[in-house]
């Protein structure tokens, strides 16, 4: 690598500590906040950062905040997938560890997610929250040891967004200790999921529109072809 190589990479790496800090400082005033200006400040100020730096490295204002913090939470789950013995794991486990290793790390953060599904759910975001739940889901299946590279690779990923999404919405309002009930939600759509065919076929056949044409049209087989994940 070249010294001016080396020289990006730095500043690339401290701009991206710096935005951590900022959202992650920012999270809890979104509880009264929302996502917006006043939030930004606040985490800048609590990171010990001023007002233009949180204008400066977030641009979009909530936008970029809410893609960030999906970014580190995807982080920090891999950290733990990679972590832990997988291959002692079935398939099935391996995913289940993998959804409720990224929840858990955004516990803390619960109402900060509940304004960002609130902000991406709008139609100007569609394309925003679909790559940044392909990015997460596509990310459990690689953990997992999913290397496929045919229509199985699409399959498997519309089949878990099919259990993600009703399972974040479940958790955002679990008040069981350690949310218990969601894992145990969780646990339940994954089973329903492999050992219902009907379901399998509706998912499938729905695949096949929403990857070739529909908003999360990303060129086929990433992981064979390169990477075109968003990485905020």
């Amino acid at each position: 690598m070249t010294a001016a190589a080396k020289s990006a990479d730095e500043v690339k790496r401290k701009r991206d500590a710096k935005r951590d800090a900022i959202v992650l400082a920012a999270a809890p005033h979104v509880a009264f906040d929302g996502w917006g200006e006043a939030a930004l400040i606040a985490g800048a100020r609590d990171a010990g950062f001023d007002a233009g730096t949180a204008k400066r490295l977030f641009p979009e204002g909530a936008v970029d905040a809410i893609a960030r913090m999906a970014a580190i939470a995807d982080r920090e789950m891999i950290k733990a997938m990679e972590a832990a013995d997988l291959n002692a794991m079935r398939v099935r486990d391996r995913i289940i560890f993998g959804v409720r290793a990224r929840l858990e790390f955004l516990t803390p953060h619960r109402e900060a997610v509940r304004a960002g599904l609130g902000v991406l759910m709008r139609p100007t975001h569609a394309g925003l929250m679909a790559r940044i739940t392909h990015t997460t889901i596509d990310e459990i299946w690689h953990q997992a040891g999913d290397r496929s590279v045919d229509f199985n690779y699409y399959t498997k990923r519309g089949l878990l967004a099919a259990v993600y999404a009703p399972t974040v919405l479940y958790w955002l309002n679990d008040s069981s200790e350690g949310c218990r009930d969601t894992w145990d939600f969780l646990a339940r759509r994954i089973d329903d999921v492999l050992k219902i065919p009907p379901l399998k076929a509706k998912v499938m056949n729905r695949l096949e529109t929403l990857f070739k044409d529909g908003p999360f049209k990303m060129g086929p087989f990433r992981r064979a072809h390169g990477d075109v994940r968003m990485r905020p």
